[in-house]
């Protein structure tokens, strides 16, 4: 299996400015194979930690942070020796042990010859709580579930992420119905490695989903870790209506929707455990696509995605023959998986802010507005090849963007202001901002 954030790694160890880093993520998205991974790929030795594993050492930060007896504990612990530049020291499940959190400081000051890499499933939740943080003095990277040129690499599809690579359209579409058949397949899939790893080796899909649960029982055993348990119903209720709230036409987060009365004030601390869990993405919109778009944010006005399409799917129960031959009845269903996808893509690229934009009256609205590298673009996505464009079409005679993006699973296309990209190419829009 590799990870595009190897080379993220890579360069974060060739620093000259390097700190102790920080990855960030969901529970099961990988963070604990691409840490030790990465230690075997380009150290000579690898010391790993897991806090909520090794017990004894949770208390270790506690009196006080003496680089010298820290160390040498670890080194008892682990037999290892730990040296500067060719060991990888790593502390997973770091929330286990708070203060733990708080010596990547020293290390940055009293011993930045020490290489130190930092998880945690909870890690989020473990941020905003009554910690000394050590702002300034670390490094933090995301980690997200794999992204569909990562499914394609574990899949050993190495001549479509050329051919995707090259930006030759033509050849693009000549294998259309081989990326689609993928595509179709990563819906039901999704990026859990776990999940992807299972299906690549075996292409059983009973197995797929089965792995798909055990990781959504997980997680709704993490939300009984909530410091205040009287919240754990609302999380798991908030969590739950995430797929009815997806299969609406208008997409927006409707409070009542999760429970007939429901108030903002009722679940606002549900919805922040999930997102500090990185297990929800939350989209805003914005009233006027200008830059700053964080500047014209509409914050009473949100989407909410999950942190991965398989779980989704999984979550919705659909079978895979309904998702990979299609069904009528699906149709509805289907946008929302393919927003989600699209969404994942999008945030999995690191490059661009992301919202959606709905016009006053809601008698348009674009699925994603994008701000990158000093432009503004509106994208629109369709699940199958149906191209009408209504609402960008709104927006393009609104607000004239310079190019307009509508994502479906049609070929590659450019009429006057609106280029039309496959669904399956989502990883190449930059090259064409």
């Amino acid at each position: 299996m590799k990870r595009l954030k190897q080379d993220a790694l890579l360069a974060w160890k060739n620093s000259i400015n390097r700190k102790p880093l920080i990855i960030k993520g969901a529970r099961q998205v990988g963070k604990t194979w691409l840490m030790k991974a990465f230690g075997e790929a380009y150290y000579t030795d690898t010391v790993y930690l897991n806090f909520e594993k090794t017990t004894r050492l949770q208390n270790l930060f506690d009196d006080d942070f003496d680089l010298q007896r820290i160390i040498i504990a670890i080194q008892a612990e682990t037999g290892k020796t730990i040296t500067e530049g060719d060991v990888l020291l790593i502390f997973d499940e770091i929330q286990a042990a708070p203060r733990a959190i708080t010596s990547l400081k020293y290390f940055q000051e009293d011993a930045p010859g020490i290489h130190v890499i930092a998880a945690g499933s909870l890690l989020g939740i473990a941020l905003h709580a009554n910690i000394s943080f050590p702002v300034g003095k670390i490094d933090f990277l995301d980690l997200h579930p794999m992204n569909f040129m990562e499914f394609l690499m574990a899949c050993n599809e190495t001549g479509l992420i050329q051919i995707l690579e090259s930006n030759d359209w033509k050849l693009i579409t000549a294998f259309k119905s081989k990326f689609i058949e993928r595509l179709r397949q990563y819906y039901y899939v999704g990026g859990m490695p776990e999940a992807v790893m299972r299906f690549c080796a075996n292409g059983n899909f009973v197995e797929v989903r089965s792995i798909q649960k055990q990781i959504l029982t997980a997680y709704e055993q993490d939300f009984s870790k909530h410091p205040q348990h009287n919240i754990v119903p609302r999380i798991r209720m908030a969590w739950n209506s995430i797929p009815s709230q997806l299969a609406k036409e208008n997409r927006k987060f409707v409070y009542g929707a999760i429970k007939k009365g429901a108030r903002a004030k009722d679940f606002e601390l549900a919805l922040s455990w999930l997102l500090d869990c990185q297990l929800l993405h939350k989209l805003h919109r914005v009233s006027k696509p200008s830059i700053p778009l964080k500047a014209y944010v509409d914050l009473s006005a949100f989407r909410l995605f999950l942190v991965d399409v398989g779980l989704l799917a999984a979550m919705g129960d659909i079978d895979a023959k309904t998702l990979l031959e299609g069904n009528a009845i699906f149709s509805e269903f289907k946008g929302a998986l393919s927003e989600q996808y699209v969404i994942q893509e999008l945030i999995s690229a690191g490059d661009f802010a992301v919202y959606y934009w709905t016009a006053k009256r809601a008698t348009a609205e674009v699925d994603f507005v994008l701000q990158y590298q000093g432009m503004v673009l509106p994208v629109e996505v369709k699940a199958e090849e149906n191209l009408q464009s209504k609402s960008l079409k709104v927006f393009h005679q609104k607000f004239s963007p310079p190019v307009a993006l509508r994502l479906s699973m049609s070929d590659y296309r450019i009429r006057d202001w609106l280029v039309n990209v496959p669904l399956y190419a989502v990883s190449r829009i930059k090259t064409l901002a």
